[in-house]
């Protein structure tokens, strides 16, 4: 949602960010040479990894603006490695600053909830840099003619959406009076006129009484069918999934014809419980509410107010009689508020010192490859690392190719294929049905050491283009 085009500053709460991560530098191949030592073994050095995209909670920050208008972020890609045994410069990170209550969601999948300043999260990681000959080199293959590729960094579109951190949330009709409340109860200053939708942000402002502090959220009017996308629909109920408390604003001054306290109230109760389908753990027609019947400075606000509060109060609810503009009523209702408040803080369990565990994820899970018969001799070979081993192959380099092919073979990919009933000079492709690369199997061909040649030559690809 963009609000406030063509009045300078706008508001922006959802935005689909494309971001990538930089690519890793590739390996080096290099040998060491000097005077009277042409052949001195491999000094290549290592790539560099590439720069991962993070988003990082900054209260600063209470917009998405900036994404909205810059949509497109990359990192830095991680540098070459270099002889002499010097590795690549990595690339560098781009951070993101985000507000609090930002949730980070690919697709219908939650990412991230990001809530809490400096909580941070790598949206998008950045590739490996690739080993150098001078880590490739064995006791079998003394001096590598080649050097891994780095890999690629994950590219993403995502979805970023603001979810207001606020423990009130003041609900109502348009012009209900939810702006001059909140500049009532705190320093907040947001925007008030005598017309429909005047607030298009959330406004957030902090309330304290007595020992309590708690925030309170102004967010954009309610009308009947938001719950299905009308007026500001969405958007608004959005903003009041994390409020614990809810707060009924109703004018009880309106001239609208068909508008009346309780209407109004019934309303809303409608979308709010029309909303629940959307929510998980905690819907918000069983959140703790108060009523809070506005503008009684007006004489036929406040008969209308003694009206009606006996039918509120009937259904349990505390109802409170208030006026924004001369402050009646405010003292009650904000200890009211705080007092739910703090019994909500008090029920959720006591919160524990964050231990941060580092869990290294093993490369290619459970299984590292599946083979797939795809009939008529022909085969797919599927895997993290199979796929991660071609896009570190240099294929202009035969030696590199044949180093991925004793790789595959170590892995039992030969046996695999056996198994599954691959006879000579089947077809095997490896990676996807729509990015692959094809290879032709011939297992008789000899692994290993018997295949080695010169630097940058295998014995198995002769004739290979």
């Amino acid at each position: 949602m963009a609000a406030g085009a063509g009045s300078g500053a706008q508001f922006v709460d959802r935005v689909v960010l494309h971001v990538a991560a930089g690519n890793g530098g590739n390996g080096c191949a290099s040998i060491h040479r000097e005077k009277f030592k042409p052949l001195g073994g491999p000094d290549g050095a290592n790539g560099g990894r590439g720069g991962d995209v993070v988003l990082v909670v900054d209260s600063n920050w209470a917009s998405l603006l900036e994404y909205h208008r810059r949509p497109h972020r990359k990192a830095g890609n991680g540098r070459p490695g270099q002889g002499s045994l010097r590795t690549g410069a990595d690339g560098g990170d781009v951070i993101l600053p985000v507000p609090d209550g930002t949730v980070v969601k690919e697709g219908d999948r939650v990412l991230a909830d990001l809530i809490g300043e400096g909580t941070r999260f790598v949206v998008a990681k950045g590739g490996h840099g690739g080993l150098g000959n001078a880590a490739l080199a064995s006791a079998k293959r003394k001096a590598p003619g080649f050097a891994l590729l780095g890999e690629p960094g994950e590219e993403r579109d995502v979805v970023l959406e603001l979810k207001s951190v606020a423990d009130v949330a003041l609900v109502g009709f348009p012009s209900a009076g939810k702006s001059s409340l909140i500049a009532a109860l705190s320093a907040a200053k947001p925007k008030i006129a005598a017309y429909p939708f005047t607030t298009l942000i959330p406004n957030l402002g902090v309330v304290s009484a007595g020992d309590t502090t708690f925030t309170v959220a102004d967010v954009p009017g309610l009308i009947e069918g938001a719950s299905e996308g009308r007026g500001l629909g969405l958007d608004f109920l959005r903003h009041i999934e994390r409020s614990s408390t809810l707060a009924h604003v109703l004018d009880c001054a309106t001239m609208e014809p068909g508008r009346d306290p309780v209407s109004d109230f019934e309303v809303i109760e409608r979308e709010l419980r029309a909303y629940d389908r959307v929510l998980g753990d905690r819907p918000l027609s069983d959140r703790p509410r108060v009523v809070v019947l506005n503008k009684v400075d007006v004489p036929d606000g406040r008969d209308l107010a003694e009206m009606v509060r006996p039918e509120f109060e009937e259904r349990g609810l505390k109802v409170f009689e208030v006026s924004a503009a001369t402050h009646e009523g405010l003292r009650e209702l904000s200890f009211a508020m705080a007092a739910m408040v703090a019994e909500y803080r008090a029920s959720l369990p006591q919160a524990e010192p964050t231990r941060i565990v580092i869990r290294p994820e093993p490369v290619g899970g459970d299984a590292d490859f599946e083979v797939k018969n795809l009939g008529d001799n022909t085969y797919l070979i599927t895997g993290e690392k199979p796929v991660r081993w071609l896009r570190q192959t240099d294929f202009a380099n035969e030696e590199a190719v044949g180093y991925l092919a004793d790789r595959l073979a170590r892995l039992g990919v030969e046996e695999a294929l056996g198994e599954a009933g691959a006879s000579a000079g089947a077809t095997v492709l490896i990676g996807t049905m729509d990015d692959s690369i094809v290879f032709d199997w011939e297992p008789e061909v000899p692994a290993g050491e018997a295949a080695m040649g010169p630097r940058g030559t295998d014995r198995r690809l002769e004739g290979w283009s």
